[in-house]
């Protein structure tokens, strides 16, 4: 059987497209942006890739064209699908039909989270034996790859919002139908397709109707949008999670900045985690994460273990170099709530010590200007924010400065470059903070500081 794949490079496309070869099927993708990495895991599979959307690209005549949600009506390879009646679906329903039937599948949904949760959850089974499948949005220390059909009855996946494809808009996560279902957090994002927080709630209520009643939801307490949903209707159990509260599942902090608790469940220790990732959004993962692997039958005291050895995600607060003094890490931040709880964690951590964040608003709803004074406040962490205003952007960034006294906006790559070689003898902390590429900041800073 020969797929095609549309939108083949991005990061859920391209570990559909790894599992689909892991199953023997013949594939090949089409993408309008293929490069590294992304582009040579593919080809290491046998997939063959081409660039850019063309109708002569499905002149192998395919058995199944998988459509990415990136892509619309208009597209000319799109049209070219609809007009040869070619058989089509969206990437979620191909993975429901073809992979997740009969496995006892574990879904990690929120606003915050997901793919950190997912990876941790992932790597607790595989540390114990489990070899489980797995799809993640993004690639994990651990494994080295963000997808796999692995060898067991168990499926891991990162149960995402978004919605389906242009013929289908229902959230990506109604697909999967988890036996064991995290929902991490609940926010307003995604503001392109949904027009209120109400929308996303109504689709997360969606979730929940597919999860069984032998099965289990997992939430924090506190969450009241969680909480939301959950009144809408639940047949399935749920247990709570906290950070130094009363849930169910709650996690005693050791030390202020997350990097040491201790796991409680009904106020019995099970075990202390002690790893070397921080903030409070990481505990509330791990021990979400904890209680789902005791769902499918391991220890606390294993998962435990297992955590102590998680080495986190490419892109999640990453350390890319040290040069004279300063750390400069990589974070995959796509929303103000995920930067303030990540500069809180760096900050509890450090100390004193100076943190400079340099964030591109890139994600949709960012980029819509929905979070402009959510977005100053989410930088208090930190001692100097450098906002870049790219082209384009659909507002003026220099609003954000109307809420805190710490933000400085700059329009050039250069110009912030400039800025952070003055910063940069006073040594600290340059938190690096775009869900994509940032321009290429990264190399052409580390070659600047390194000079």
């Amino acid at each position: 059987m020969h797929i095609h794949i549309l939108g083949i490079c991005g990061t859920f496309m391209g570990g559909l497209a790894v599992i689909a070869r892991q199953l023997g099927y013949q594939v090949s993708g089409s993408d309008q942006n293929v490069y590294p990495p992304m582009s040579t895991q593919l080809q290491e599979q046998g997939i063959q890739l081409m660039e850019g959307y063309r109708a002569e690209n499905l002149d192998c005549n395919p058995d199944l064209v998988v459509i990415g949600n990136a892509l619309s009506r208009g597209n000319p390879e799109v049209e070219a699908v609809l007009n040869k009646g070619l058989n089509y679906v969206s990437g979620p329903q191909w993975l429901a039909e073809h992979v997740l039937q009969n496995k006892w599948v574990l879904g990690v949904a929120g606003t915050h989270g997901k793919t950190t949760t997912t990876s941790m959850l992932s790597w607790i089974l595989e540390h114990q034996g489990f070899n489980p499948g797995f799809l993640i949005g993004g690639i994990p220390l651990n494994f080295g790859i963000s997808a796999r059909l692995g060898e067991s009855d168990f499926f891991v996946i990162e149960a995402d919002e978004y919605d389906s494809a242009f013929f289908d808009k229902r959230s990506k996560f109604v697909h999967y139908r988890p036996r064991t279902a995290i929902l991490n957090n609940l926010e307003f994002d995604h503001a392109d397709i949904f027009p209120d927080l109400d929308a996303i709630k109504k689709q997360f209520h969606h979730l929940v109707r597919t999860v069984p009643g032998q099965g289990l939801i997992i939430a924090p307490e506190s969450d009241a949008n969680i909480n939301d949903v959950l009144a809408m209707g639940c047949w399935t159990p749920v247990q709570l999670t906290s950070i130094n509260g009363q849930a169910e599942w709650n996690a005693q902090l050791i030390n202020a900045d997350g990097s040491r608790f201790n796991v409680l469940f009904n106020n019995e220790s099970q075990g202390i985690v002690d790893w070397s990732l921080t903030g409070d959004h990481n505990v509330y993962n791990a021990l979400s994460a904890i209680v789902a692997a005791k769902h499918v039958g391991i220890l606390p005291s294993d998962a435990i273990k297992a955590l102590a050895a998680f080495r986190n995600v490419k892109r999640r607060m990453e350390i890319i170099a040290n040069i004279g003094g300063v750390t400069i890490y990589d974070d995959f931040a796509h929303h103000p709530t995920a930067i303030a709880t990540t500069l809180d964690g760096l900050r509890k951590q450090v100390g004193t010590e100076r943190i400079i964040a340099i964030v591109e608003p890139r994600s949709n709803t960012m980029r819509m200007g929905v979070h402009t004074e959510t977005l100053a406040h989410s930088l208090a962490a930190a001692d100097l924010a450098i906002i870049y205003q790219p082209e384009h952007l659909d507002w003026d960034l220099s609003a954000l400065t109307k809420y805190a006294d710490n933000i400085k906006i700059s329009q050039t790559l250069d110009e912030i470059i400039a800025m952070l070689k003055l910063e940069a003898p006073a040594g600290g902390h340059f938190v690096l903070m775009s869900n994509g590429s940032f321009g290429g900041i990264y190399k052409r800073l580390l070659g600047a500081l390194g000079e």
